[in-house]
């Protein structure tokens, strides 16, 4: 029996409730070079500032990985990021949809029909998933919501977007202070980001399988939501608003668990197991999967997925006079353009 999210099997989740936090910053803005999505590997971030245990060629593959569809848990994050607009006056002219084909092509034509007038930039990480997603787009079933003309695949200019809507992107960045400033760059004052990603309470239970067997972990370390607040101010961002909720997962089988997280991402730990793992592995981790069985849930296997939901905005910038002090051609135009129309 299909699921409602087309995955072939039943996954059953439950929301606790959510906490709101906002961090308090000293508001110090960092330089941060970028250049094309997978070349990560050349960042000028401080190594210490990059997520310590990420292996930045993992990333980098697992970024331009050629997804059939949308997998179906970041569709759904992605549909409960979108509840959240209903808060949000600001109706953008001009929003952007950060690679959609990993962060949900239902949610993007669900997001159109939320601003039918709006231009959206599609970004992808790279041009054949970019072609995917263009293919997938034309379906005829889709054309009777969509305008063609409001939909473009080149890269906006700086400092033109109204809303950057990013979901489930961060958690697999290899340099994510450089993604955040990219976004801050593409954003117009008092434009706002919209992004989710997964936080650190991820696959708890699968960490502890994978360390009594003596293995090594089952996926990276995820980023704190607090550390995700600070990150964004870093970054030059203001107000940014933090929400988390844990989802449980349930399956009725190893096999069937093994199977959907294949589809839904791979581990990208720095010390994951080196080569492929044979059959009598395989039967080990199945037996072991059983232990988080819980009678309570129907002596369902139970996983924790915990999920961070953020909001920015990209305010006026701030100009420290000194006895010399450079400003940017965009940031004196965005200045002057506001001292006129005030």
């Amino acid at each position: 029996m299909r699921d409602k999210f087309g995955t072939g099997w039943a996954s059953a989740w439950h929301a606790t409730k959510t906490l709101r936090f906002v961090p308090i910053s000293d508001g110090r803005a960092t330089r941060v070079a970028w250049s094309q999505y997978t070349a990560h590997l050349m960042s000028d971030t401080p190594r210490s500032e990059l997520p310590p245990t990420l292996d930045p060629v993992a990333s980098a593959r697992w970024a331009t990985w050629l997804h059939e569809r949308s997998p179906w848990l970041n569709e759904e994050v992605a549909r409960r990021m979108e509840d959240r607009l209903q808060w949000i006056r600001l109706q953008p002219k001009l929003w952007v949809d950060w690679s959609p084909l990993s962060g949900g092509l239902d949610n993007h034509v669900a997001l159109r029909a939320r601003y039918p007038q709006a231009r959206c930039h599609v970004v992808e990480t790279s041009p054949e998933r970019a072609a995917h997603v263009r293919q997938a787009l034309q379906a005829p079933w889709w054309k009777r919501w969509l305008r063609s003309d409001a939909l473009s695949f080149e890269a906006p200019a700086a400092g033109t977007v109204d809303m950057l809507w990013a979901n489930m992107a961060l958690h697999t960045a290899h340099d994510p202070q450089a993604l955040l400033q990219k976004w801050h760059q593409l954003l117009a004052v008092d434009g706002f980001l919209m992004f989710s990603c997964l936080g650190p309470d991820t696959l708890r239970e699968l960490n502890s399988v994978y360390e009594s067997m003596g293995w090594p972990p089952a996926c990276h370390a995820f980023t704190d939501m607090h550390d995700w607040g600070d990150m964004l101010v870093h970054a030059g961002f203001a107000e940014p608003v933090m929400d988390m909720e844990r989802l449980t997962l349930t399956y009725d089988s190893p096999e069937r668990l093994l199977t959907e997280f294949r589809a839904l991402g791979r581990n990208l730990h720095r010390h994951r197991f080196a080569g492929l793992r044979g059959k009598a592995w395989r039967k080990q981790l199945e037996i072991a999967l059983l232990k988080l069985a819980k009678p309570e849930q129907d002596g369902r296997i139970t996983l924790t997925v915990e999920v961070i939901y953020g909001h920015a905005l990209k305010p006026l910038p701030r100009l420290k006079v000194t006895g010399e002090s450079t400003v940017s051609l965009q940031d004196m135009r965005t200045l002057l353009g506001q001292s006129l129309s005030g």
